[in-house]
């Protein structure tokens, strides 16, 4: 497969692990002319080396910082075989000789080393996306291989790199997403002591993940870990403003108000906070979901997930929550009440 058919046009770069034969600056050194002219190999290895390498030949002093000062051919000419081969070796006391007089300078292939994993031979295409998900592309990629590429026996195919990473991430928030809801749960139970009205906070959860999908599909944003993370910090601020409403018409109730009574007074007098906690929540993400410097692919699906759930789940806290609270707490007052009647009947009778 070419590499047009991995990527099309401005998605990403693909280069190769190992190139086959690489090219390399080789120096053979003429051992008759060396004896003629009475001159040691290291003579030699000292001038390629300070041209090449490059020689320390001082210290520059900039205030208490001390910088070495490193001088070697610049970078066009090491790679011009002339240049080198004109290199001045000194001669005893006597003269100069150029360096292609005293060995032959070539540039020759070089078969490239074989990397190995585990044993096994390996052969890397690297690939840099841009303007695409790894997930999706990775799905698309093995996809089109399979089609188009028969392996040789005992030969496998796999995906790396941040897919590796993201395939890990997705087993490690299998288990995290699960056990934060648990525990968001049991937080709201403890703080009212009633399973019915934990349920009741925590039925805001479902609505802001779906406002977080949608904002998700509105923006064409794949859902990735960072998104993940928005979930679960979303499910945190979309019970928060359930748990004001339901204290409050708790302590409505308490005060000696019907349930009706409590829903109405509570709905309007919590209406204004509850929309400005969303709303402040809701500004405050607006710069990392609109972010375009770097690490803004992590931001901006983080952002965008909080954004459009707690638009959510707001409406939930102010409009559906009220309701199911009425619906459920006059149903449980008329059950006590029915359940208390015969009661009183008997003690009349009496």
């Amino acid at each position: 497969m070419s590499r047009k058919s991995l990527l099309r046009e401005g998605e990403g770069e693909v280069e190769y692990e190992t190139t086959g034969r690489a090219p390399m600056l080789e120096i053979r050194v003429k051992r008759d002319v060396l004896a003629r002219y009475n001159l040691h190999a290291a003579d030699m290895n000292q001038t390629i080396a300070a041209a090449l390498g490059g020689q320390n030949v001082g210290m520059l002093v900039e205030g208490n910082r001390r910088f070495e000062i490193v001088v070697r051919l610049s970078e066009n000419d090491r790679r011009n075989l002339d240049v080198i081969r004109a290199l001045p070796v000194r001669v005893g006391d006597s003269g100069m000789l150029p360096l292609g007089q005293l060995a032959d300078v070539e540039q020759i292939k070089t078969v490239s080393p074989i990397l190995r994993d585990s044993a096994q031979r390996r052969a890397a295409l690297m690939v840099n996306l841009r303007g695409r998900d790894v997930d999706s592309w990775v799905k698309e990629a093995d996809t089109k291989v399979r089609e188009h590429v028969r392996l040789p026996e005992g030969y496998t195919l796999e995906f790396g790199g941040q897919f590796e990473n993201l395939r890990e991430a997705k087993a490690q928030l299998a288990i995290v997403v699960p056990a934060a809801l648990a525990f968001i749960f049991v937080l709201i139970f403890m703080a009212f002591g009633s399973v019915r009205q934990a349920l009741l906070v925590y039925s805001g959860v479902p609505l802001a993940v779906t406002g977080g999908i949608v904002a998700l599909w509105l923006r064409d944003m794949p859902f990735s870990i960072s998104a993940a993370v928005g979930f679960i910090a979303l499910s945190g601020v979309a019970v928060l403003n359930g748990v004001v409403m339901i204290s409050y018409f708790n302590q409505l109730r308490e005060q000696g108000r019907d349930v009706r009574v409590a829903v109405l007074e509570g709905s309007l007098t919590r209406l204004r906070p509850v929309i400005m906690t969303a709303a402040v929540a809701a500004f405050g993400f607006i710069p990392m979901a609109l972010s375009t410097s770097a690490g803004a692919e992590v931001q901006r699906p983080l952002a965008t997930v909080v954004i459009g759930g707690i638009i959510s789940s707001t409406f939930l806290t102010l409009l559906l929550l009220p309701l199911l609270y009425d619906l459920v707490e006059r149903g449980r007052s008329r059950k006590a009440t029915s359940e208390t009647a015969p009661d009183l009947l008997q003690a009349d009778a009496v």
